[in-house]
């Protein structure tokens, strides 16, 4: 009778976990179709899962959706004492959000898209301390706005040849360095992405500075909002962009990741020299500074290239490996170029080299001389 009884409580305990499974399993479907309903515009998909190519890649954190009244009100009607810029997607607007937060607010004329949507979704949700933010969206009135995080010390072409650069402002070889390695770590960080991310669009103008000289990179992934529309604006500005373009790109439209890596050596270049890459190096020939330095890498060319408000604040060794480095990102062979990561430590490296070395010698460490035999390893 025992047996029987213990049967019985048995299969009743084993009834009850059974519904208690049901229920929690049931509660879980319910759960996920709100989920799923909250957080995407079509209800046709999950963000938090699925990314722009249909495959799990990147946990999307909640993209802000802006009204167009929010965004008026935070630029002042758009007034043109907000106007901070004009780029490929339009025109960039300083605004102050009724939260207290600064943002770049880039305006242009769109129809209402679902694609314009999922790519923002997806370029909002890659985060890294050296990539600017992209915080939300706004489609009214057949206008497409993109709202970014604020980076109030402005772009690094500014700092070192824009309308605002001050005469007398020099930034030294070690902060060059700095700027230099976190925009290499915000460049290889999307192309670690998977799939990765090619930004197409990377120039000095491109690379903000915080407060605090943190550089990050901008408008990562742009492109992809204009498509095939290419942006016509005034000779020179062509020109300055076009020269950041690989070899591959001009010729064939090739983007990808060492095309990156390319730009990444033009704006290493304008770094070295203070200048835009477009400049003869010396009114002694009409090359560009790209063209000088692939066709003369002798002592006389590049001591012209480096830009004399640095002094003689630089190790020899310094100097040298960042050259060097310089010179194989603009290598004309995709190839041969190294790639982003390659890049990032290699600036690590001769970063952390300077500092301690500028450190035990003083500031005051003699200018490097340049020799030919300092090239071979790259003809």
């Amino acid at each position: 009778m025992s047996s029987s009884l213990a049967a019985i409580i048995g299969g009743a305990a084993g009834a009850a976990a059974l519904v208690g499974i049901s229920i929690i399993l049931l509660w879980f479907c319910l759960f996920r179709q709100t989920s799923v309903s909250r957080t995407s515009e079509t209800g046709s998909s999950d963000p938090s899962q699925v990314g722009r190519h249909g495959g799990i890649e990147l946990q999307m954190r909640d993209t802000r959706r802006f009204a167009m009244d929010e965004l008026s009100h935070a630029t002042k009607n758009f007034t043109d004492k907000n106007l901070i810029g004009e780029g490929k997607f339009g025109e960039v607007y300083k605004g102050l959000l009724q939260d207290g937060m600064l943002v770049a607010i880039k305006k242009r004329r769109g129809v209402t898209s679902q694609e314009f949507v999922d790519e923002v979704r997806y370029l909002s949700s890659i985060q890294h301390r050296n990539l600017v933010t992209l915080i939300g969206y706004c489609q009214e009135n057949n206008l497409q706005f993109l709202i970014y995080e604020y980076v109030p010390n402005g772009s690094v072409s500014s700092h070192l040849y824009g309308a605002s650069q001050q005469p007398r402002e020099r930034l030294e070889f070690k902060h060059r360095l700095s700027i230099a390695q976190g925009a290499a770590k915000g460049l290889a960080h999307l192309h670690s992405l998977s799939p990765r991310l090619v930004h197409k669009n990377f120039k000095t103008s491109n690379v903000l500075v915080d407060e605090n000289f943190i550089s990050k990179v901008a408008d990562a992934g742009l492109r992809n909002f204009l498509g095939r529309v290419e942006i016509v604006g005034s000779s020179s500005q062509v020109a300055s962009d076009e020269i950041f373009l690989a070899p591959e790109v001009r010729e064939f439209r090739q983007f990808s990741e060492k095309s990156d890596v390319y730009s990444f050596g033009v704006f290493l270049l304008e770094l070295l020299s203070g200048k835009e890459a477009t400049e003869s190096p010396s009114i002694n020939t009409s090359q560009n500074l790209v063209e000088s330095v692939l066709s003369n890498q002798d002592s006389s060319t590049m001591s012209a290239i480096i830009d004399q408000r640095m002094e003689s604040r630089f190790t020899a060794e310094g100097m040298e490996s960042y050259i060097l480095l310089l010179i194989k990102c603009l290598d004309p062979s995709s190839e041969r170029r190294p790639s982003m990561s390659y890049v990032e430590m290699e600036l690590d490296r001769i970063l952390e080299k300077e500092m301690n070395l500028t450190t035990m010698m003083g500031e005051g460490t003699p200018t490097v001389t340049l020799g030919s035999q300092l090239f071979k390893s790259t003809k």
